[in-house]
C-alpha cells in the first residue's frame, strides 16, 4: 500500500485499516473500507454515517470503475474522505478531484509541481459533477 501524498481535507487523516465491501457490514467496528473493480459502491450505502474513509483502488489506469463509485458515494452523501489508490496518473487528478476524490495514494509518486498544475489546468468546466464547480452554461445564463 502506498502512502497518501495529496490529500485535499482540513481533519485528521484516518490510521484505521481498511477491510473488504463484503465483509465491512459485518464488522461494526470497521470505518475504513477497500473498494476493489467489481465491488458495488451501493452496497455501502447503508452504512455511510459510519464511514470515515473510502479507498478505491485503481490497479491499472485504464479501469475507470472508480469514478463511477465515488460519484455513487458523493451523490449518496458520503463526506467521508475518498481515497484512490494504485496507479493514479497526473492526468488523471482533475477528473478524480471532480468525482470527488479529496486524497491521492499513487504506487509511484506524483512530481508535486505537475499535480497541482494538473488540478489547475482546466478553470471552467462544461458539466456538474460530485464536486462544488459551476459548469461554464450556469455562468453563462445563471
Amino acid at each position: 500500500m502506498s502512502d497518501t501524498q495529496l490529500r485535499f481535507r482540513d481533519d485528521e487523516p484516518v490510521a484505521d485499516p481498511a477491510v473488504t465491501v463484503d465483509s465491512f457490514g459485518d464488522q461494526s467496528n470497521a470505518a475504513a473500507v477497500r473498494i476493489e473493480p467489481g465491488d458495488d459502491a451501493r452496497d455501502l450505502l447503508p452504512f455511510l454515517d459510519r464511514l470515515k474513509l473510502v479507498e478505491v483502488n485503481f490497479p491499472v489506469f485504464g479501469d475507470g470503475r472508480g469514478y463511477s463509485a465515488a460519484r455513487i458515494l458523493r451523490e449518496a452523501g458520503y463526506t467521508g474522505e475518498l481515497r484512490a489508490v494504485g496507479d493514479v496518473l497526473i492526468d488523471q487528478l482533475a477528473a478524480m478531484r471532480r468525482c470527488g476524490f479529496d486524497s491521492f495514494a499513487p504506487e509511484a509518486p506524483l512530481d508535486p509541481a505537475d499535480a497541482e498544475a494538473a488540478l489547475a489546468r482546466w478553470p471552467d468546466v462544461y458539466q456538474s459533477a460530485a464536486d462544488a464547480r459551476a459548469p461554464i452554461w450556469a455562468k453563462r445564463h445563471g
